[in-house]
């Protein structure tokens, strides 16, 4: 029986990753002949070709996106096998990729990584700011931040804390439209609704006092994928909306904002770090997230509020 190209299918998910031979080759501190000469050699064993190339452009083939997942397991199961046979004795070092959403990403994951850059020298990080919701292993990220109710999957997620959506429109706005006492005064004034929810415009409230629940239907002035873009015509008094609370507390700190119906909460959602389910990380993912967990464990927007204490992380990792 022959055995699989182990190599190979690592080299291939290092190519697919950098998009490049050269560069790919340039951080597995191999020749480029090699890399090419190992993607060659598993696309004749396999009969498919797993790239389209040309002297300009390079790009994964149906197929091998397809396979892509496969050999990202594989290249992390073996990382992990060689970071528990050495007993974590080499200082961390190599490369992180860490997708992020985007808002919460710039403003709050960018300001404390410096820190992190700095006691690991030898750990890179290539980051990608989106609110899509990508897959972990077929697009080879070892960690991923995650604001959500999570479902049931095959990762494995640690909660640094949970956040609340607050219902919030500008001072002016209010004293225009006048400070509504229940959800449904909100109905027939326009909003702005971030489109890449799961239902658009339609948020379940809860009365905290009562437990009295209201889905508040809304109806759009300004749609986006990304609720930053709202800011400036929230604060210009030009509707209301909600918004997670790390996007809206300096505003409301500083009364450019001001929350409506505090008694209603939206849902609660949390901000997780999210990997691949494989038990034994290499250890420059465990130091990352290890400095994130004591990161967060005080998250500036999380203050007092009026009737309201800040909400915090358990740190604890769990199947999700």
């Amino acid at each position: 029986m022959r055995l699989p190209d182990f190599e190979a299918w690592a080299i291939f998910a290092k190519v697919a990753e950098f998009g490049s031979f050269a560069r790919a080759a340039e951080e597995i501190q191999l020749s480029k002949p090699t890399v090419s000469k190992a993607i060659s050699r598993l696309e004749q064993s396999l009969g498919i070709a797993l790239f389209n190339r040309n002297s300009r452009h390079m790009s994964l083939t149906e197929t091998g996106r397809a396979l892509l997942g496969h050999a990202n397991r594989l290249l992390m199961e073996a990382e992990a096998a060689e970071t528990e046979a050495r007993g974590d004795m080499r200082r961390p070092s190599g490369r992180v990729r860490i997708a992020a959403p985007m808002t919460f990403g710039i403003r709050h994951l960018a300001p404390v990584l410096p820190g992190f850059l700095e006691r690991y020298p030898e750990i890179d990080l290539t980051i990608d700011f989106s609110d899509a919701l990508v897959d972990l292993v077929a697009s080879g990220y070892d960690v991923a931040l995650r604001i959500a109710s999570l479902a049931d999957s095959s990762l494995r997620a640690r909660k640094l804390c949970d956040l609340r959506l607050l219902l919030v429109a500008a001072p002016s706005w209010l004293d225009r439209v006048g400070r509504p006492s229940h959800p449904r005064e909100l109905e027939p004034h326009k909003s702005f609704i971030y489109t890449n929810g799961s239902a658009p415009g339609m948020i379940r409230l809860r009365r905290e006092e009562s437990g009295k629940e209201y889905v508040l239907s809304q109806t759009a002035r300004f749609k986006a994928d990304n609720a930053e873009a709202f800011l400036p015509a929230l604060e210009a008094g030009l509707g209301y909306g909600v918004f997670p609370e790390f996007m809206v507390w300096e505003g409301l700190a500083h009364g450019r904002l001001e929350r409506i119906l505090p008694e209603w909460e939206g849902p609660l959602i949390s901000l997780y770090l999210v990997t691949p389910a494989s038990c034994v990380r290499p250890t420059r993912v465990t130091a990352l997230l290890d400095y994130l967990v004591k990161a967060f464990e005080q998250s500036p927007w999380a203050t007092p509020c009026k009737g309201h204490p800040p909400v915090a992380g358990s740190g604890t990792a769990t199947p999700v």
